[in-house]
């Protein structure tokens, strides 16, 4: 049977997370997820992959693991909540490091924090992580963090923006780096390198060890005037915790992937311009000298999402999108750059052999879940390796579509048939609108899923309209400044074309979208009728309420200006309210400080007011996605059944899964 029938099968599938190479060469190491046996959760193990050999399981907890790292030796560092065994009736509120050993055996903890420990980084015997610590004297954190509990408290002063992060809220723990050595059992002789960081390592932290260990660098966000921020790269020795500026620009952001050669002498990161209402978005590779700081950028229009040195320091492999792919590249210090893969998969979790005649990777697309893979770094030639998880078997057949726009700019996209599409039975429809917008459809994701739609019986199409990354910068420049009007001229170039398939039904269309993918939905509703049902997820409705409350403001006004300028009022999908006719989906996530639920809130009411027939899929502890078991049953199933009623004509079922 289909794993995609029953939404309760899909989402017990298990996930490869993650992927690292050991230092000999011999193993990879992954972050698996599974159901958990409540069925209400999912957790992490370790699994240890041979590279000439079968898998098989490292760990075994009821918190899980993430965050793997190798020490010099081939032993597994890694993070959870799990309780210490050593320690008598312990239970961990925060993760701490935990120690794998090569040779096999129980993992122990070699250190934890009162704010818990993040990421690690090591070098030889030096390890560097990242744990958060309470305003003052590092070493009386624990005892400020049990007063506040004991009194009861939750209040968080702020005195810079932001305050809130995707989910969360910022403060009043403010994220240090500490610099240790590693001991027989223990992480020992344990440093704060950063008392002084305040909220600079809170934003989008990367740091990355120098492979003798003596210094470390990271991102660092530095505010400016008006809630303004912009991210540079600093160096801090480890033995003295001075810190230096490496990178630095007025007008750029240097971030992560954040990469070392293996001599040493260089940088590898990702450097992004600021936007403003007239300069669009743009990300490069950056190649520095850590020496002097002198750089400068590399492979233009490949935004990079990955990073990995050759051994030898005479390239970088770059992982980025390209044309509904994310290949791999070399791109060597002399400025030439080609592709390394040629297939049609997205490539992530890059790690080079030693020798430099292999890469090992995470390779996934429409065609599949991520699943470890060898790259042969000459050729290009791919072999992937056996796998924790299971092969999947998809419901339907992936082809590629492509169309012209009203521009002359061809818009292309794939397209997800059913199996028993034909010309005597055609499939609904669905047009899939992808986020960011700075974006692309060309990775598997488990949120949103085309597959399950095919085993449903529905053709799904994933465009890459403008704004879309893979396709040059001027793919991007041309929808800047012009979200809804733009984009949706070229939705429907390539709608047009996907209905002249026979195996498609142009009769029964509906459409869905999230983030700004949810913004177009919007848009769409109220500028086209073609679409008999509109899903919309964690949307922008009024831009104007949106652009103060998000968590990012300062970068959003960049593209928009202050709120009430003439831009809001152009792109905003509200302003056409009274032309919206088709039903609604609304869907949102009460945690979601992305995009806040206020822009649902009203969304829901304007519709309610207007006598839109609408539902709200509401979810009070998810954020801008839905990631719990439970909550992603009742999301498929929901929508699927919206669907049903308008796209189909069939009898509103309501799924048990909802209240």
């Amino acid at each position: 049977m289909s794993s995609f029938k029953d939404i309760r099968d899909y989402v017990a599938i298990p996930r490869v997370l993650s992927l690292k190479l050991s230092p000999d060469g011999s193993r990879l190491v992954s972050a698996v997820q599974s159901l958990n046996p409540d069925g209400k959760s999912f957790g992490t193990a370790l699994w240890a992959i041979p590279v000439d050999g079968e898998p098989y399981r490292l760990t075994r907890s009821a918190k899980g693991e993430a965050g793997t790292e190798f020490t010099a030796a081939g032993d597994v560092l890694f993070t959870s909540r799990r309780p210490d065994p050593t320690v008598k009736d312990s239970d961990e509120e925060v993760p701490a490091l935990w120690l794998l050993p090569r040779a096999g055996g129980e993992a122990w903890q070699i250190a934890t924090r009162p704010g818990g420990i993040g990421a690690a980084r090591t070098a030889g015997d030096v390890v560097v992580f990242a744990s958060e610590v309470l305003p003052g004297d590092e070493a009386a954190d624990e005892e400020r963090r049990k007063a506040r509990k004991d009194a009861g408290i939750s209040a968080i002063l702020h005195e810079g923006y932001p305050v809130r992060y995707w989910d969360h809220d910022l403060g009043p723990g403010r994220t240090r780096l500490f610099a240790a050595r590693l001991g027989a059992d223990r992480l020992e002789e344990v440093r704060d390198l950063t008392p002084d960081s305040g909220a600079h390592l809170d934003d989008h932290l990367d740091f990355a060890l120098t492979p003798d260990g003596a210094i470390v660098l990271t991102t660092w966000t530095v505010p400016l005037d008006a809630g303004q921020q912009r991210t540079e790269i600093v160096a801090i020795d480890v033995a003295t915790g001075e810190r230096r500026t490496l990178f630095a620009a007025d007008d750029h952001d240097f971030e992560g992937p954040l990469r070392i050669s293996p001599d040493g002498a260089r940088v590898a990161c990702s450097r992004s311009r600021h936007t403003a209402l007239d300069v669009s978005a743009r990300s490069e590779l950056w190649i520095g000298d850590l020496a002097t700081g002198e750089g400068r950028t590399y492979a233009d229009d490949l935004f990079p999402a990955d990073l990995e040195w050759a051994p030898d320091s005479g390239a970088v492999y770059l992982v980025a999108d390209h044309q509904g792919r994310r290949p791999v590249f070399r791109v060597s210090l002399d400025g030439s750059f080609d592709r390394l893969t040629t297939d049609d998969a997205a490539y992530l979790a890059l790690s080079a052999s030693g020798d430099g005649r292999f890469l090992y990777a995470l390779r996934s697309g429409y065609h599949g879940p991520a699943t470890p893979a060898r790259i042969d770094a000459a050729t290009g030639e791919v072999v992937e390796l056996p796998s924790p998880a299971p092969a999947l078997d998809l419901p339907g057949t992936l082809t590629e579509l492509s169309a012209v726009a009203d521009d002359g700019q061809e818009i292309r996209g794939w397209l997800v048939l059913p199996k028993d599409a034909s010309a005597e039975n055609p499939a609904p429809f669905l047009l899939w609108i992808h986020g960011g917008p700075v974006s692309s459809w060309n990775d598997w994701s488990w949120r949103w899923n085309p597959w399950i739609m095919a085993e449903h019986g529905y053709a799904v199409l994933l465009p890459d309209p403008a704004l879309s990354t893979g396709y040059g910068q001027h793919m991007i420049d041309r929808g800047w400044g012009e979200w809804g009007p733009r984009t949706l001229a070229d939705l429907d170039s390539i709608v047009d074309e996907a209905l002249k398939l026979p195996e498609i039904d142009e009769t029964r269309l509906g459409t869905m979208g999230g983030s700004f993918g949810g913004y177009m939905a919007n848009w769409v509703a109220g500028h086209s009728d073609r679409y008999k049902a509109i899903v919309t997820h964690a949307s922008l409705w009024n831009l104007d309420q949106f652009a103060g409350t998000t968590d990012a403001s300062m970068y959003w006004q960049r593209e928009f200006g202050a709120p009430g300028t003439e831009r809001y009022a152009k792109l905003s999908p509200h302003g056409a309210l009274d032309q919206i006719r088709t039903p609604m989906l609304v869907v949102h996530g009460d945690r979601d400080y992305r995009v806040p639920i206020g822009e649902a809130l009203r969304l829901w009411w304007d519709l309610q007011r207007s006598n839109v027939e609408s539902k709200f899929l509401y979810f009070p502890d998810e954020n801008h996605w839905i990631l719990k078991p439970g909550n992603a049953v009742a999301w498929y199933e929901t929508v699927l059944a919206f669907l049903a009623q308008h796209v189909l004509g069939q009898e509103w079922k309501r799924p048990d899964s909802v209240a």
